[in-house]
């Protein structure tokens, strides 16, 4: 079983940055790739960006691909334990709460191939 933990939630005001990250604990031997969503209430969830262990595949969504970057520590060789998000040009539209969510498989912007999602980290953009 892997643990998820996300860090980085706030406030920022509308253009700013800000950077989220994500802890990884447990059997994260089995894990390939970690990514985010992202879901506000009664919204649908929404597939924010991915990253896999290998190659450094990354995939992200089209409405945030331009703005936001992910990557993963880079201490060891396909090190998958800590995973960081920066969001840059934030906008109103991108208030929400982001989950960390992980696969054993490559990236993927449906959410029934992620196995684990952490508690979620709440980020208001202000206008």
């Amino acid at each position: 079983q892997v643990q998820l933990e996300e860090a980085g939630g706030g406030l920022v005001q509308s253009g700013g940055s800000q950077v989220l990250s994500c802890a990884a604990s447990g059997h994260t031997a089995s894990i390939s790739t970690i990514g985010w969503f992202r879901q506000g209430p009664g919204k649908e969830r929404e597939f924010v960006a991915a990253i896999s262990r290998k190659e450094d595949r990354v995939k992200y969504a089209d409405t945030v691909k331009d703005r936001f970057t992910i990557s993963r520590d880079n201490a060891l060789v396909n090190a998958l334990n800590t995973v960081y998000l920066q969001m840059n040009r934030l906008k109103p539209r991108d208030t929400t709460v982001y989950y960390c969510v992980a696969t054993f498989f490559k990236p993927s912007d449906s959410a029934d191939s992620y196995v684990s999602w952490g508690q979620g980290t709440q980020v208001t953009v202000s206008s």
